[in-house]
């Protein structure tokens, strides 16, 4: 789900030394994109990375996946393997679907990164008659269960938390992580999804369907020009998340801080947020980009807020 370490578990793929030749399917659910541009820069590449933003992929832009995986199967040699980075939004049961139309596939297991600390908040979330509870379905559904930031919760809560996971998923492993740090074997080469077990769980599972997203959680996303004062910035946070953490599911950006000469990225779950220096501006344009996803955002007064910690 949104926040769980989706983007540091596939960093943590894409450089420990396994030789495989690894092709990466990102998708953002906002219009501006930020992961795409961490993974190529802590990667160091700029191959084999593909981007769908603006659309979750288990809907409004299934089409641009299917197009990207048909590109990958025709040159199908070079490649180990495809990781699939979906948003935390996406209903697991259409994008499973899509690896249908080749039969050719021999491996293919879907990963659940679960936040240990914000989970059962998201599986007790009553959504609006028709809509899917995304977190429930991505449980469900997965092959593996990681169960991650475990230096967050004490160890009585972690074994409440688990045993929910298994109430809802008896099949799926559970292997507990902390900065997504598990080893390659639990992630790559499972060969673990099997469709008579999904089809006894959702014998409908096959058939197309529309997937309704609760349009109460939607994403804000703004780029802006220029360098921040680091002490107005630092209070709009503070009062951000004091103000509207509950309704914020997951915040993300990378920063221009005035006198600093390297890329400032922040991430964000509800009260929690983080932050860390990444790499030199270099001779690129310092431009501010920001996404917020969650529920009662306000974008105008979120970009003019955020406006008054630029520098004059």
């Amino acid at each position: 789900f949104l926040g769980s370490g989706k983007t540091t578990l596939l960093n943590h793929i894409l450089t420990t030394n396994h030789g495989k030749r690894i092709a990466v399917i990102e998708n953002e659910f906002g219009e501006v994109g930020v992961d795409d541009a961490l993974v190529r820069e802590r990667f160091n590449t700029t191959e084999d990375i593909f981007e769908m933003n603006n659309g979750c992929i288990c809907c409004t832009v299934r089409g641009d996946l299917i197009r990207i995986l048909a590109k990958l199967f025709r040159r199908r040699a070079s490649l180990d393997a495809i990781v699939i980075e979906t948003t935390g939004l996406a209903d697991p049961g259409p994008v499973v679907q899509t690896f249908f139309m080749d039969e050719s596939i021999k491996e293919s297991a879907l990963v659940t990164l679960v936040d240990a600390k914000h989970i059962e908040q998201h599986l007790d979330e009553e959504k609006p008659e028709g809509a899917e509870n995304e977190a429930v379905e991505q449980v469900a559904f997965a092959d593996r269960l990681l169960l991650n930031k475990i230096d967050l919760v004490p160890e009585c809560e972690l074994g409440r938390v688990e045993e929910r996971l298994r109430g809802i998923n008896r099949y799926a492993p559970v292997v507990r992580c902390q900065n997504a740090q598990v080893a390659m074997e639990q992630v790559l080469g499972i060969n673990a999804f099997e469709l008579k077990r999904v089809l006894e769980m959702d014998p409908a599972f096959l058939e197309e369907s529309e997937h309704e997203h609760d349009a109460s959680v939607f994403s804000v996303g703004f780029e802006r020009k220029g360098e921040l004062n680091m002490e107005r910035t630092n209070a709009w946070v503070a009062k951000l998340l004091q103000e509207q953490g509950t309704d914020i599911f997951r915040m993300k950006g990378v920063l221009a801080m005035a006198g600093c000469d390297d890329k400032y990225v922040f991430q964000g779950v509800h009260m929690l947020f983080t932050g860390e220096t990444l790499g030199p501006w270099g001779e690129e344009e310092r431009v501010n980009r920001l996404v917020f996803i969650g529920k009662n955002l306000d974008r105008a007064a979120l970009s003019s807020s955020f406006e008054t910690c630029l520098e004059s």
